[in-house]
This record gives C-alpha cells, sequence and structure tokens, in this order.
C-alpha cells in the first residue's frame, strides 16, 4: 500500500457519549471502507460472504453495493452480505440503507438481523462453501470500565469461563472468530492490541498461533468525537497451520502531520508487542549491580511510622484546580530519613509540553515539598521512587539526566511505540504513558556502582551533553 494516502478528506461521524459508555461502540465512517478497506477486497468481492458481527448502520460492507451492477444488487446481497448488531434500532437504520442501494426492505431483513454476536455466534453462514470474510469495527470496552459501572457491568458475563482473563470487548470478537476458524478478518480496534502490555498478553499469545497480520494502519491521531483512544485497521489472515514464531508485518502510522511507514516484528518472547526494542535494549544493558526501586510514598507507612519529625508533602489523590494539596506530616526519623534521601518522582504520562514530557523529575523543584503521599495509588498521578542502596543526592540528579536522555533515545528510535498512547490533544505529539515496570528496568540500567570520581565526571560530562552514542558506549564496556 502506498505510503501517499489521501486522508485529508476523511470525516467521521460523531459519537454520543452515551451510546459509547452503554455499548462501547464507535460507528465507523464509509470514508474508512472506501480509502483503506475497498482497495483490499475489490478483487475479491464474489469469492467470499463479507459479514460484519457489530455492524452498526452497514458502513464497513454495504457500500459493497455500489461495485455491484445495479441489476445484479439483489442476487449479490442474498449470498454475500450478512450484517448484526446487538441494536434494534440500528439494525433498522442498516436495513433502511441497504433499501438506499436498491435492495427490497424485506430481502434486506433476510441478512440485516439484531442479534447478540460476542454470546450468540451465527454459525449458520459457515454451513456452505462460501468462506466468510470479516470485516468489523467491534465494541471495545476495558473490563476495568465494564467493573465500575453499574450500567455497563452486565457485560461482564462475556469474560466468564473460557475468556476469563481477557481484558476487553473486542478480544472477546477477536476470540470467537478464532474458535470459528474464519480465515480472513480486517478489524477496526484500538491500536494498544499491539502495544499494549498486560492489557493484551493473553489475546495477543491465543491470537497469533493461529493468525497473522498481514499489514495494518495505525492513526496516530483523534479519529473518535467522544475519544481518545487510537485505533488500527488490522488485516488478519489464518495461519496454514498453529505455530510460535515472530509476526512481521508492514505498517502505516498516521497522524496529523504526517504518514510513516514502518515495519513491525512481533516476538513471542515479548507477548507479541510491538516496539520490542525497548525489552531488548534493557535486557542488554542492565548493570552488574542494579539499583532496587519501589514506588509510592502511602498513607499506610505514614500512619504506621508516626513521630515528631516535620516534613512537607503533597496528596497525590487532592488535586484541585492547578494544583496538588500541599500538606505538613510528623514522622519517625527512620522514614523521615528515607523521605527527604529519596529526591526523585517519576511522571508517567506526557503532559503534551516538550519540558515535561514522562520521565524522572525532583519533588521539590516541581512541588516545593518533600515527598508524595498517596492513599490511593495510581498509575497516572506523579509518583515518589525508593532506591536501594540510596543514592547521594548529587547522584540522583545524574541518574535523573540520565534517566531521561536514555528514555527519549528509545522514544527516538522506536517511534515511542514501546509507550501506551495516553491521550490526544492540541499537543505537538503524541501523548504516550510509561509503566512503572518500564521506569525500573531503565533504572536498572544506571552503572552506578562503576561510578568512581573519575568515572562519575567523565559520565556526568557526557550526559549533560547528551551525548547518547559515548554514554552507550560505557555502558556496553562495563557490563
Amino acid at each position: 500500500m502506498s505510503t501517499m494516502l489521501d486522508i485529508q478528506n476523511i470525516s467521521f461521524i460523531n459519537q454520543k457519549v452515551d451510546r459509547y459508555r452503554l455499548f462501547g461502540q464507535h460507528f465507523t465512517s464509509e470514508d474508512v471502507f472506501n480509502e483503506f478497506i475497498l482497495p483490499e477486497i475489490k478483487d475479491k468481492l464474489y469469492n467470499y460472504k463479507f459479514v460484519d458481527l457489530f455492524g452498526g448502520e452497514g458502513n464497513l460492507i454495504l457500500p459493497i453495493l455500489k461495485n455491484i451492477p445495479e441489476d445484479k444488487r439483489i442476487e449479490y446481497f442474498r449470498k454475500h452480505i450478512f450484517l448484526f448488531d446487538i441494536q434494534s434500532e440500528i439494525v433498522e437504520k442498516a436495513i433502511k440503507k441497504a433499501e438506499d442501494y436498491g435492495i427490497p426492505k424485506e430481502i434486506a431483513s433476510e441478512n440485516i438481523k439484531c442479534l447478540d454476536t460476542l454470546k450468540n455466534y451465527p454459525e449458520y453462514l459457515l454451513n456452505d462453501d462460501l468462506p466468510v470474510y470479516h470485516i468489523t469495527n467491534p465494541p471495545y470496552l476495558y473490563i476495568g470500565y465494564i467493573k465500575k459501572h453499574k450500567e455497563t457491568q452486565k457485560y461482564l458475563q462475556y469474560f466468564q469461563g473460557d475468556n476469563k482473563g481477557y481484558q476487553d470487548l473486542y478480544q472477546i470478537a477477536l476470540i470467537n472468530d478464532l474458535n470459528h476458524k474464519i480465515q480472513k478478518m480486517i478489524y477496526v480496534i484500538p491500536a494498544n492490541f499491539i502495544f499494549s502490555s498486560s492489557g493484551a498478553n493473553k489475546i495477543r499469545d491465543m491470537f497469533f498461533k493461529v493468525y497473522k497480520i498481514n499489514k495494518a494502519i495505525i492513526f496516530e491521531k483523534k479519529i473518535f468525537e467522544n475519544t481518545g483512544i487510537n485505533v488500527g485497521i488490522f488485516f488478519f489472515e489464518r495461519k496454514d497451520k498453529i505455530s510460535i514464531h515472530d509476526v512481521v508485518f508492514e505498517g502505516l502510522k498516521i497522524s496529523d502531520t504526517n504518514i510513516k511507514k514502518r515495519t513491525y516484528i512481533l516476538t513471542p518472547k515479548n507477548h507479541y508487542r510491538a516496539g520490542n526494542e525497548f525489552e531488548d535494549f534493557v535486557e542488554k544493558h542492565r548493570a552488574k549491580n542494579p539499583l532496587s526501586v519501589k514506588f509510592y510514598l502511602t498513607h499506610d507507612e505514614v500512619q504506621s511510622n508516626k513521630g515528631n519529625k516535620s516534613i512537607v508533602v503533597v496528596d497525590a489523590n487532592d488535586f484541585s484546580k492547578t494544583r496538588y494539596a500541599k500538606k505538613e506530616i510528623k514522622v519517625n526519623e527512620q522514614l523521615y530519613n528515607k523521605i527527604k534521601s529519596n529526591i526523585l518522582y517519576v511522571r508517567t504520562i506526557d503532559t503534551g509540553s516538550l519540558d515535561k514530557r514522562a520521565g524522572l523529575y525532583i519533588i521539590q523543584e516541581d512541588f516545593q515539598a518533600d515527598g508524595i503521599i498517596v492513599s490511593k495509588p495510581y498509575r497516572t498521578h506523579p509518583i515518589q521512587i525508593f532506591l536501594n542502596p540510596i543514592l547521594p543526592i548529587h547522584m540522583q540528579y545524574l541518574l535523573k539526566d540520565y534517566f531521561n536522555l536514555i528514555l527519549e533515545y528509545l522514544r527516538e528510535i522506536t517511534d515511542s511505540e514501546f509507550m501506551t498512547t495516553y491521550k490526544y490533544s492540541d499537543s505537538i505529539y503524541t501523548r504516550k504513558y510509561l509503566g512503572l515496570s518500564q521506569v525500573k528496568k531503565i533504572i536498572e540500567t544506571f552503572p552506578w556502582s562503576i561510578l568512581n570520581q573519575r568515572m562519575e565526571n567523565v559520565f556526568y560530562k557526557l550526559v549533560k551533553e547528551k551525548d547518547i552514542n559515548k554514554v552507550l558506549k560505557i555502558l556496553k564496556e562495563n557490563l
């Protein structure tokens, strides 16, 4: 596929927030079909049944009829087009759209049906020689969200039995197709299907034993009105036999400013996660005596270590307007020394500005406090880090600069693909989330134990000058 795709005129149907929250659906514009899907299937229109099990108003398969002569459309529709949706009012809209293509209502109603296909797979579609080609934009709703909201808890039923452990509704759709041995699928789903860590490990481990990706289109731009979720169009094909091998494919990344072509290599060792250059780097450069890292100063720890030593902290669970609440607490000498001796915190999320990307920062400089306390830990809050052994203060400054240099280097060589896309905004780059396990692994590459006075001065100078090549050379020489 050409990297010169014209994406300037793609428009997307606005979404209602309540529909997303209740059903997890995003109705894909017909323009996506015309721009990205039709070129893939236009020479195969008579070779398959084209099915959308989560069809919405039919934008992903009904436009096929434009490519069929009008006097042949009814016959073609009966044999080749099948559409389902869980919502009866949406099914009626899809039937009306089929009528606009010249399909009589009574015939359209035979192949466009109201059905909960996550629960009841229409197996009758598999009963003849014409194979199914599943083209769909399934519901995507994270199980964590489903559990927290009463109106969505009914969807927990989909995660029972053999589906236990999957993390999103779209993953149930994928595994249903796998179990029914569908040969070809085109899915519009969250791009974090290949980029996230624990949230998609199980589905990737299961799915990529059986399927390969022929190509993918990743949108690093906001294309849905009500959500910052970035999506990809994935072109799947079933393998000839089950195998545990690398999944290699070409992908296009489309942002507001450019289109990039990349070759992706998903390895079984890393649960088929994209951006495995990160894992290769931290594994290869892990220090001989790595620092031990712990996260969070918890309210429980403070309560267990009360004393008469005063210290100023900010409360990560108490944010109002533009700042975190600041408070003075009294602790014993042991906890006082622990807090005062660990001056760094991790910002796990890009702010959108160049000077406050994800990375390590100094608590005192940003909050005018000594520590960051939490009653309920959240990965997206500023998080104080505690090192063992405790480093001298000047060495912690060096660690901060080193960490941020290495992080930016890894972001550059991977296009930040080892990080999870967080949220879209008007910022000049796509905001990303850095996992705490990734923070730990980068810190573990810091060669603190070899930095004697002479070596420390050399290393400090190279880090300050951001001479990444010479920094990497020192790391390699001291493995």
